[in-house]
């Protein structure tokens, strides 16, 4: 990744952060893994998890559906020409590391 682009990500991420922190119905845990920009700046996915995981399914819903209010609080904070288009998706990795952790835990 260029430097633009990391800065442009890393800050998607940190808004992504306060807004779900502030508009979250508080039934589950959101929490903002990692950003990722397109070469050209147009869209944008922004990974998250989810705990407990037995409601990861609705908190990527409810994610999803506040996707037009982010992009609105994006148009607020950020200083690019063109806001991305934002999706949402669940961070496998970090699923992936934390069943590790536990297996090795357990093991």
């Amino acid at each position: 990744m260029t430097q633009r682009k990391e800065k442009v990500a890393s800050y998607i991420k940190e808004l992504a952060a306060e807004f779900l922190a502030r508009e979250n119905n508080r039934t589950s845990l959101i929490t903002v893994t990692h950003a990722t920009v397109s070469p050209d700046l147009k869209r944008s996915t922004i990974y998250i998890t989810v705990l407990p995981n037995s409601k990861e399914a609705n908190a990527l819903g409810f994610v999803k559906r506040k996707r037009k209010e982010l992009r609105e609080f994006f148009k607020k904070k950020l200083t690019i020409k063109s806001i991305p288009f934002i999706d949402i998706a669940i961070d496998l990795g970090e699923k992936n590391r934390q069943k590790i952790d536990e297996l090795l835990r357990n093991g």
